[in-house]
């Protein structure tokens, strides 16, 4: 958890790039500008990272009790020595040093110095010289654009992690490429060094808030690869990922596994046990979710290439402990080349006109004997029986999938206004260890109900939010329940029914037919003292319209005007 003076230090760091970079870059859209920025700051991070790791490799060189110890004494001139010097040069230049820590090996025209040194220079093409392995080189770039490239071109190169992630189009922009060198030197001045804080965890704050911003600027199209950071927390801390393999099916730009990472990391674990798999179509999306990964230094295993998770699965073998998604909602005409028979589709057939039921089988699918998953879902999936839905339903319930339902306030997203809802689905809900290390007791033939629409603030006039004491009290009400430690009903908000209750309900799973209206406090007046108050209240109310709507018709008829 950061503190609060971390997170000022953020917020002003967070408002100082977007207010400074959008005066630069006001002709470009979001969508191409989302680029342009997060490509650099992701190229600043590992130009960081390989300078962080360069510092540590000088200290080690010349520390007699490190493994890495270079004895001044074998080099003529000692300590001091022209030759021990150009030592150290040459061994710094040595990938293996970084790649052992997993830093990025930045080759010497990707590394931000050079770009900060030669930005100028570049517009209007230059021949600039660089040093290569000890041995003097120059290099023709036509512009700022193709410097940011052939920076971007070298890396990928060199690192066989990153390659096809980076977007190099930087020389396409129709920009003065002027303003292209002053973004470099803008994100030059940020102080990406914080004294309790990694340049990794800064830069990783800076790339999820852009994304936000990014997807609040472009609306509809934002929710393709934004979800609400509320909401992956509020899944995140319900499932708990704190070991094994962690697979989105409809990835965006990663925010289900940077979330994990934060979880893990808040509660002393380690992000080494977690695995991460994902898969986008959108080839600029899966860009985007690659350098969110690499920024912060996770594993990650996306596939061969970014595509359709219904056609083009990839990873087929895949059986994970915590599957989470986001898919879009209501998505029509899906199925084009998948096969009705296909191994997925245990419960039922999905409909061409609504993939929601495609989603969560492709996910059961993937689900381990002892895993969990959750997804949002538009509400209708909870009570339509249209082209067989009701019936997926049903065959779910019956076979004692579903564990949990959250019913969800509106205006939570970026892009849609379809109220949605989060199911929790459990190949098993027998007594077991959980991976966060919980007794979970035996839940068979039981679903929990949350309604959570009265939860959240209004952020701004068009957008709602949690706080963190609304995600705190949904995902302790589900872990209550899961454990049966000091869980209750609680009328309006959660309820544990049956599976025969949720059958006399018609297999709907709608929260508000369980957990009831709020019990409302009794304020002593009787019903009838209270009516007539009420009722003399609102005659006072009547007689005053009456006489404020007289005076307004007077001052307007003294005006010339009549109503």
């Amino acid at each position: 958890m950061t503190s609060q003076e971390e997170q000022e230090f953020l917020n002003n760091l967070e408002k100082k790039l977007w207010t400074s970079a959008n005066k630069l870059l006001p002709s470009l859209d979001a969508s191409q500008y989302k680029h342009v920025m997060l490509g650099l700051v992701f190229l600043k991070y590992v130009s960081d990272a390989f300078d962080i790791r360069r510092d540590e490799l000088i200290t080690q060189f010349k520390n007699p009790d490190d493994d890495y110890f270079l004895d001044p004494a074998d080099f003529e001139g000692g300590a001091d020595g022209q030759a021990y010097h150009e030592e150290i040069e040459s061994e710094l230049e040595g990938r293996d040093y970084y790649i052992e820590t997993n830093v990025f090996w930045v080759p010497p025209v990707a590394r931000w110095q050079f770009l900060r040194d030669n930005n100028k220079s570049a517009i209007g093409g230059a021949t600039i010289p660089v040093t290569i392995k000890g041995e003097q080189k120059k290099v023709k770039i036509s512009s700022v654009g193709h410097l940011i490239d052939y920076a971007l071109e070298a890396i990928e190169a060199e690192n066989s992690k990153l390659k096809g992630v980076l977007n190099k189009r930087y020389t396409q922009l129709q920009i003065d490429q002027s303003k292209l060198g002053e973004l470099i030197d803008l994100i030059s001045t940020i102080p990406f060094h914080h004294a309790s804080m990694s340049s990794k965890d800064i830069l990783g704050h800076v790339y999820e808030y852009f994304l936000g911003q990014f997807a609040l600027a472009e609306g509809k199209k934002g929710g393709q690869f934004y979800t609400p950071k509320s909401i992956v927390s509020l899944i995140v801390q319900m499932m708990e990922p704190y070991k094994g393999r962690v697979y989105d099916p409809a990835m965006g730009s990663g925010g289900f596994f940077v979330q994990s990472e934060h979880f893990i990391t808040a509660h002393k674990g380690k992000i080494g046990d977690v695995s991460i798999y994902g898969q986008e179509a959108n080839h600029t999306t899966w860009q985007l979710a690659a350098m969110n990964m690499a920024i912060r230094g996770i594993d990650f295993n996306f596939g061969k290439e970014p595509a359709s998770t219904y056609t083009n699965d990839q990873h087929p073998d895949l059986r994970a402990d915590f599957v989470m998604a986001n898919p879009p909602f209501n998505m029509k005409e899906w199925d084009t080349g998948v096969s009705d028979n296909d191994p997925r589709w245990v419960y039922g057939n999905p409909p061409s006109g609504n993939a929601n039921f495609a989603w969560l089988q492709h996910m059961l699918y993937h689900l381990a004997p002892n895993g969990t998953m959750g997804l949002l879902l538009a509400n209708g999936s909870m009570s339509s029986n249209t082209s067989g839905e009701g019936d997926i339903r049903q065959a779910l319930i019956d076979h004692d999938l579903v564990e949990c339902m959250v019913a969800l306030p509106g205006q939570l997203f970026t892009n849609t206004q379809i109220p949605a809802c989060i199911w929790f689905l459990s190949k098993n809900k027998l007594a077991r260890t959980a991976a966060s290390g919980r007794k979970l007791r035996k839940r068979s033939h039981e679903i929990l109900f949350i309604d959570a629409r009265n939860l959240g603030y209004m952020k701004d006039r068009v957008l709602r939010d949690f706080t963190q004491t609304d995600i705190d009290r949904v995902a302790d009400t589900y872990h209550a329940w899961q454990t049966g430690k000091a869980y209750d009903n609680v009328a309006g908000f959660c309820y544990a029914a049956s599976l025969a209750e949720v059958k006399k309900h018609d297999y709907v799973l709608t929260p508000g037919r369980y957990v009831g209206a709020a019990e409302v406090a009794d304020d002593g007046e009787a019903f009838a003292d209270k009516m007539a108050r009420l009722t003399a209240q609102l005659k006072t109310q009547f007689a005053e319209s009456e006489r404020l709507e007289a005076e307004i018709k007077k001052n307007l008829a003294g005006l010339g005007y009549e109503l």
